[in-house]
C-alpha cells in the first residue's frame, strides 16, 4: 500500500507554491484532483521553457501524478461539481488571491459548512489572518520581507534574492508537512482543520542567528549578509579552485586537518590562528593561503580527493546541469528522465524523500487539460453520461490536448 494511497485531494493551485504540495503527495500514491480554470488552465502551462502552447516544462514537473478537471466557473453547473467534490475530498489545498475562496463560498468558513472533516491548506505571501492579507506577492517579496534577501550577496553589495524559488518551494513543502500532521490529528479526533501557510513566515523562521544574536548583544550585534565567506570564522567559505569553486568549512575540530591537507602543520598551534575568533580576524591571509595552494592541482577533483583523505569538509560548487552526470544524484535517484506524452523526454528533480515502505518510484504523467472531466465527473461524483454531455455543450467541462 502507498503511503497516502486512498487520499484524495482537491487542488485549487497554481504556479509553484501551492502545485508543489500536490506533486510530493502524488509521489506518495495521493489522488490529487487539480481544478484548472478554462479556457487556459494553470497559469504555469505558458511559463518558459514552453515547446508547444498551453504545455511547458514547469508545469509538468510540478503537476505529474495529477487528474485535471477543467471549469469554467461561469457557467451552470460548474460551481457545483466544485462542491460535489468538497463533500468527497479528504485534503483541500489552494493558494488564490486575496478574496477569491471567499466570493465562491469556499474559504475555510464555507467548506466547514459541506465537509466538517477536511483538512484545508491555504498558501499566501502574508498569511490569510495577518495585518497584510490584503497583499498579493511572489517569491521574490517573500525573500525580501522575510529578511532572507538582506542576508544574500556581499558584504558591500546590494541584497540579491537567491536564484531558485526557494520562497515558493519551501511554503509548498511547509504545507505538505502540515498537512501530514493535520491528517495525523484527525485520525485521533475526527476532526478537519485549517492551515494558514505564509511564504513570508517559511522564510522566516529560516534565520538560525539572526534574531537571537541581535537580542543576546542588546543589539550590538545585527545579521548581515557575509559575502562568499563567514564574517566570524575561517577557513569557512567559498574558494577559487583550478577548475571551479569549492567551499571549504572548518569549525575548531577540523582546523588541525585542514592544516595538515595544505601542508602547513605548524599554523595549527600559531598564535594568531589559535580560535574559531582568531582565524575570522585573519580571514583574507587564510584564503590567499588555501587558495594558493590549490593551483598546484589539475583541477577541482583532485582538490577534492586529496582533502577527503583529510576528512575536512567540503563540496565543489556544482552548476545543476553538471549535476546531472554526478553519480551521487543517480544514486539517490534525484535525477530522473521521464518521458512526457505531449512534449517526449525531459529531465527533472526526483522525489527527495526516501521511505522503507514505499521504496519504489511511481510513474506519473502530468495530465492534459481537462484530460479527467469525465471520470472525475463521472467515475468519482456519479453524474450520468448525459449530464456530462450537456456540461461540456454548454462550456462549464473545458478541455485541450495540450
Amino acid at each position: 500500500m502507498l503511503m497516502l494511497e486512498g487520499i484524495k485531494v482537491l487542488d485549487f493551485t497554481q504556479y509553484l507554491a501551492g502545485p508543489t504540495v500536490g506533486r510530493l503527495m502524488a509521489e506518495m500514491g495521493a489522488e490529487i484532483i487539480k481544478i484548472e480554470i478554462a479556457p487556459n488552465g494553470d497559469a504555469s502551462r505558458g511559463i518558459p521553457i514552453v515547446k508547444k502552447p498551453g504545455r511547458s516544462g514547469y508545469f509538468i514537473q510540478q503537476n505529474r501524478g495529477k487528474k485535471s478537471l477543467c471549469l469554467d466557473l461561469k457557467k451552470e453547473g460548474a460551481n457545483q461539481i466544485v462542491e460535489d467534490l468538497i463533500k468527497k475530498v479528504d485534503v483541500i489545498v489552494e493558494n488564490f488571491g486575496p478574496g477569491v475562496m471567499e466570493k465562491k463560498g469556499w474559504d475555510w468558513k464555507g467548506v466547514q459548512k459541506i465537509n466538517p472533516s477536511v483538512v484545508m491548506a491555504s498558501i499566501s505571501a502574508y498569511g490569510r489572518e495577518s495585518t497584510l492579507s490584503h497583499k498579493t506577492g511572489y517569491d521574490w517579496a517573500a525573500q525580501a520581507y522575510s529578511g532572507l534577501m538582506h542576508m544574500n550577496g556581499e558584504r558591500d553589495g546590494p541584497p540579491l534574492p537567491v536564484g531558485i524559488g526557494i520562497a515558493d518551494i519551501g511554503s509548498g513543502v511547509h504545507a505538505f508537512s502540515a498537512i501530514g500532521y493535520a491528517l495525523f490529528h484527525k485520525l485521533r479526533t475526527g476532526r478537519g482543520q485549517w492551515l494558514d501557510i505564509s511564504m513570508v513566515d517559511s522564510m522566516f523562521h529560516m534565520h538560525d542567528v539572526s534574531l537571537q544574536g541581535y537580542s543576546l548583544t542588546d543589539g550590538k550585534w545585527r545579521p548581515f549578509r557575509q559575502g562568499a565567506h563567514h564574517e566570524l570564522i575561517a577557513p569557512f567559505g567559498v574558494f577559487r579552485g583550478p577548475s571551479g569553486y569549492i567551499v571549504i568549512m572548518s569549525l575548531q575540530p577540523q582546523w588541525e586537518n585542514v592544516c595538515e591537507a595544505i601542508g602547513r602543520p605548524e599554523l595549527k598551534d600559531h598564535p594568531s590562528y589559535l580560535t574559531a575568533a582568531d582565524r575570522g580576524k585573519q580571514q583574507n591571509e587564510i584564503i590567499r593561503i588555501i587558495e594558493t595552494w590549490m593551483e598546484s592541482f589539475e583541477d577541482n577533483n583532485a582538490v577534492m580527493e586529496h582533502l577527503e583523505k583529510y576528512r575536512v569538509p567540503a563540496a565543489p560548487v556544482m552548476d545543476p546541469v553538471d549535476a546531472i552526470n554526478e553519480p551521487y544524484f543517480h544514486s539517490r535517484g534525484m535525477v530522473r528522465n521521464i518521458e512526457d506524452p505531449v512534449l517526449g523526454p525531459l529531465t527533472i528533480p526526483g522525489f527527495p524523500l526516501k521511505f522503507s515502505d514505499q521504496p519504489e518510484v511511481l510513474d506519473l504523467e502530468a495530465p492534459t487539460l481537462g484530460q479527467h472531466n469525465r471520470e472525475v465527473v463521472g467515475d468519482l461524483l456519479g453524474y450520468k453520461k448525459e449530464a456530462i454531455d450537456d456540461l461540456e455543450k454548454i462550456g462549464a467541462l473545458f478541455s485541450k490536448d495540450v
